[in-house]
């Protein structure tokens, strides 16, 4: 009885301290239905309507100068792009203008005719895409010096066959002691003498475009009375392999020239045909223009004061970052790092700038049509292009003030500033909680914030549309700041 006596009080406090803690925990729950009812006798005596008795002034609207609330809705037709951050390497960088053009050279390329004759033939016309020794032309020959080249050749053929005769005959009456040996050293130098000519006709005839199987034709007595004219055959670069083994994603028909990834051929762009069917051509006459658009250079364009600069990258061979103009995003495969190759040594005396260059890959596209191969090229002479050269590494600091952090590296669009303040927005649900940070740097594509804690790498940042949200947060603000009773009714 003393123990039931003594344990009540105890159980009586307990009791009530839950009750007190767990009123305290829901008190935003019924806190406004109690000063809904106090509000509501206080009219039913006859006192009137007075919020301010009532506790009115005491209610949560849920706005705060920090965050504001997005429907569904005004999240789609913002189309918010929302990720998380992550540390990484940034260089300051020096944005100069540039141009794509021709591989001094290497790009453009002249097809001429070796001799004289008529075209008969026209294999390659303007657009059509030629690899190295592919047919271009047939000339049929009208060069009296050809044709008589080939008869020498004929005739000293059989005259060295003679001679080759005459000197393994003599030879066998010296071993017998019949004939003296001065004889056969006559007849060996004969032998010599025509096969000097021999060779020169075949190079001579090779050289005017007859292939070697059709000087071999002529030994035999036959005559050439047409040559083929073909596409330069010169070494491919190295480089140049990924240019003839376009991946599937990037090729335009389902139909794909499949090439050998170890020795890619030259390709060439039929750009101008100079001559027509039937005309007569001179030795030397230009038949057509041809365009290799597989190694092209980009031309960076700097002032003097940025010279110093750029020799530091050539030195150090820096990577340069190129953005293309007028290029879908993920329509091609991220360009690699360029580097510069050489700087111009001569000012422009109207721009005030100098030339500086770095080679560039090209990337095709491949599709047949008609039974022809074609290639799109991705860079094409002319194309506009912004470089930006790295100068100075950017970094923060960690509390310590020794440890080295990596700075976040976000769009232009994911920064709002306010006079000297700069601030991200963090999703949490469907609520934007504005976050100021520390601008490292900043252009009109990228801003650059320091690792510095404000925003983490757990948070989601909203990546645009930070104008937008800081906008909406503004007219909450002005909406809850001019009447306390903004946004609902007390009826």
């Amino acid at each position: 009885m003393n123990l039931r006596r003594f344990l009540a009080p105890i159980v009586t406090v307990m009791v009530l301290g839950a009750v007190g803690f767990g009123a305290y925990q829901t008190q935003e729950r019924w806190m406004p239905f109690l000063f809904f009812v106090n509000v509501s006798k206080s009219s039913d005596y006859g006192h009137g309507h007075d919020e301010k008795a009532a506790g009115h002034d005491e209610h949560d609207h849920g706005a705060r100068g920090d965050r504001v609330k997005l429907s569904v809705q005004a999240q789609k037709n913002l189309r918010l792009d929302v990720d998380t951050l992550t540390p990484q390497e940034y260089w300051k960088t020096l944005l100069i203008p540039g141009v794509v053009v021709d591989h001094p050279g290497e790009s453009d390329r002249g097809v001429t005719s070796k001799v004289a004759g008529v075209v008969t033939g026209i294999k390659a016309r303007p657009g059509d895409t030629v690899k190295a020794g592919e047919p271009l032309f047939t000339i049929q020959l009208a060069s009296e010096f050809i044709q008589s080249a080939q008869t020498d050749l004929v005739k000293t053929i059989k005259e060295l066959e003679f001679a080759t005769f005459e000197r393994d005959r003599i030879a066998e009456l010296v071993q017998k002691g019949t004939t003296a040996g001065a004889e056969l050293l006559k007849q060996r130098s004969a032998v010599d003498r025509l096969t000097a000519q021999l060779n020169g006709f075949r190079r001579q005839l090779q050289v005017f475009g007859l292939t070697p199987e059709q000087v071999n034709k002529v030994e035999k007595g036959e005559l050439i009375t047409e040559v083929v004219i073909v596409a330069p055959v010169l070494a491919a670069p190295a480089t140049a392999t990924a240019a003839a083994t376009a991946s599937p994603g990037n090729v335009v028909t389902a139909t794909v020239t499949k090439e050998s990834h170890t020795t890619s051929p030259l390709l060439f762009e039929v750009q101008e045909l100079k001559v027509t069917l039937g005309e007569q051509v001179q030795a030397g006459q230009s038949l057509c223009l041809l365009a290799n658009h597989q190694r092209l250079y980009v031309e960076g364009r700097a002032f003097k004061s940025e010279s110093d600069a750029l020799a530091d990258a050539v030195e150090k061979r820096v990577p340069v970052r190129a953005e293309f103009a007028d290029e879908t995003p993920g329509a091609w495969k991220p360009q690699d790092p360029l580097f510069i190759r050489h700087l111009s040594n001569q000012v422009d005396h109207s721009t005030r700038t100098f030339g500086f260059y770095l080679p560039l890959d090209n990337q095709p596209r491949v599709f047949e049509q008609d039974g022809q191969t074609h290639f799109v090229w991705r860079y094409r002479p002319g194309q506009r292009v912004r470089l930006r050269v790295p100068i100075e590494k950017l970094v923060t600091y960690g509390p310590d003030g020794k440890t080295e952090l990596q700075p976040f590296v976000l769009p232009a669009g994911a920064v709002v500033r306010e006079g000297p303040e700069a601030f991200v927005f963090v999703q949490s649900g469907d609520m934007f909680i504005r976050k100021p940070v520390q601008v490292l740097f900043a252009d009109r594509t990228e801003v650059v914030i320091a690792n510095d804690g404000t925003v983490t790498e757990a948070e989601y940042v909203v990546r645009n549309q930070a104008s937008a949200i800081n906008r909406a947060l503004k007219a909450q603000a002005a909406g809850g700041g001019g009447d306390p009773h903004a946004g609902h009714s007390h009826d």
